[in-house]
């Protein structure tokens, strides 16, 4: 099974999570798709890949088997640049790199933590710090204009919106918990509604299917 997969930065290929624990690379050739290279990347199920948009060369991955790792794709089959397997308790389920500091990145864990890293030493990123938000941080998205905004979903604890202020002050600033199922999927809404520029939040839960479409409460 695909679980998850992320487009590279110039939008020519993928990278694809399987459920056997491999990645594979994935390219568009007129009218069908080709698999470029596939590897065994980890022991169990792979809930995150993503490109890093600031070195199209890296992809970065995280598995039910608690490594997060970077994958250099100059290499055939892709060679592992890091692996951390000490740090998350549980499966890493999301990875997602800051859009506005090309050396920060953030992971969410089945441990309820967020974890913000710093990936100057490819070979050994270095936690910067971490918050608990009561659930499986299941997705996380950063707002694509305010540095350090992160909307969160937190599967048992409905969804977060979590500040970062540098390295060391990460707090909660609003959350929310109108669904009545798994916390799944979030997004920002990308522009304003309004002449107030008021920020738009999209969630959805899992089981009852449901949709919701809301303005925080918090002047963010």
């Amino acid at each position: 099974m695909c679980l998850c997969l992320d487009w590279n930065p110039s939008a020519t290929s993928i990278s694809v999570g399987h459920s056997d624990g491999s990645i594979s690379l994935t390219a568009f050739q007129e009218t069908k798709t080709i698999t470029l290279q596939q590897w065994k990347a980890h022991d169990y199920e792979v809930w995150a890949t993503t490109f890093d948009p600031d070195q199209p060369n890296l992809v970065y991955t995280g598995s039910d088997d608690c490594k997060f790792k970077g994958w250099d794709l100059r290499n055939s089959p892709s060679s592992t640049t890091f692996q951390n397997s000490k740090s998350h308790q549980m499966g890493v389920c999301c990875i997602s790199k800051s859009p506005h500091n090309p050396y920060t990145l953030f992971t969410g864990s089945y441990d309820e933590q967020l974890r913000i890293w710093d990936v100057r030493s490819l070979t050994r990123p270095v936690i910067e710090a971490s918050i608990g938000l009561g659930g499986g941080v299941w997705r996380i998205k950063n707002h694509s204009v305010v540095p350090g905004l992160i909307l969160a979903a937190c599967m048992h604890n409905g969804f977060a919106i979590v500040k970062v202020n540098g390295s060391q002050e990460v707090k909660v600033v609003e959350t929310y918990n109108k669904h009545e199922s798994l916390a799944y999927g979030a997004d920002w809404y990308r522009g304003s509604i309004d002449k107030k520029g008021k920020t738009v939040i999209a969630t959805c839960s899992f089981y009852d299917k449901l949709l919701r479409v809301w303005v925080p409460e918090t002047d963010i």
